[in-house]
């Protein structure tokens, strides 16, 4: 057992998300940043899709009952066992006892805690993960709350350490698509324009974005859109004119239209993008290839 002995703003247990169930009405929910819990994941040996711990921000602190094995990924919150510093993305050894703490991360949102053997909690409709917005899965973590370890993985973790780069500090750009709704819009190149500024207003639904250089986002249709499936990464544009790119806990239908959808390999980065930094789009045909000017 690992055992949480304080939470910050908010920490949830997810792992990759339950597709398949949108018939229902739940959507697949699963770790926002992707990429940083697959990371997590194979420093320690794990198949990819383990339950691990998503922290928003930090201010969290566990300690193990047993050994075990860990890695922290995602935002670069300063960590320390037992009050002496540990690496970002590093593989450590926890003895029975000892107490992992988790500062507050100066870029990102989300780090991920990962355990070999993965957090072993029920699965509820084939996930471990918490989704936010439907309130399916295991509840948000609290002090004092004790988590199962599964089985350690026949495979062995083969590196130490692993070099990436923290979450931009300043400026992310992300690549989208456009439409499918673009046409309700007076220019929806407008998009393209400029920057976008990440609001304070954003979570694990999703990513709320005001305008801070560029062209607006005017419709040019008033009309009410009948309720479609929303996808994730789809910027979707309320009233407001304030778009909303949509993370791991989106609803799986929505009545505004959408302007845009972002690559699925940039969704990661703007789960990552915290209030004030700018968002930058740029325009793809494709998943990787800019698109001229329309």
């Amino acid at each position: 057992m690992i055992v949480v002995d304080q939470v910050g703003p908010l920490a949830t247990i997810q792992d990759l998300g339950r597709p398949g169930w949108f018939d229902s009405g739940v959507g697949a929910a699963g770790a926002a940043d992707r990429a940083s819990l697959r990371l997590a994941n194979r420093l320690v040996g794990n198949p990819e899709g383990h339950a691990a711990i998503e922290v928003l921000l930090g201010g969290f602190a566990l300690h193990a009952e047993q050994r075990v094995t860990i890695a922290i990924t995602g935002a670069p919150a300063p960590a320390t066992v037992d009050g002496t510093p540990v690496g970002h993305a590093f593989v450590l050894e926890l003895a029975a006892g000892q107490v992992l703490r988790l500062g507050y991360a100066p870029v990102g949102v989300r780090s991920y805690i990962a355990v070999r053997g993965g957090v072993d909690v029920a699965p509820v409709l084939g996930s471990r993960s918490r989704d936010t917005m439907s309130w399916v899965g295991p509840e948000p973590l609290g002090k004092g709350d004790r988590l199962p370890i599964g089985p350690a993985p026949r495979t062995l973790p083969t590196v130490d350490f692993a070099p990436v780069a923290p979450p931009p500090a300043d400026l992310v750009t992300v690549r989208a698509v456009l439409g499918p709704r673009d046409d309700w819009f007076t220019d929806a190149t407008a998009l393209f324009d400029g920057g976008w500024e990440v609001s304070t207003d954003s979570d694990r639904i999703g990513a709320r974005l005001d305008r801070r250089c560029g062209r607006p986002l005017t419709r040019n249709d008033e009309r009410e859109l009948p309720a479609e499936g929303m996808a994730l990464g789809s910027v979707q544009v309320p009233p407001s004119g304030q778009p909303v790119v949509f993370l791991a806990d989106h609803p799986i239908t929505g009545g505004y239209p959408v302007i845009a959808v972002v690559i699925d390999a940039d969704v990661d980065a703007v789960a990552q993008a915290r209030p004030g930094v700018t968002v930058r789009f740029v325009r793809v045909v494709s998943g990787s290839e800019p698109a001229g000017r329309a």
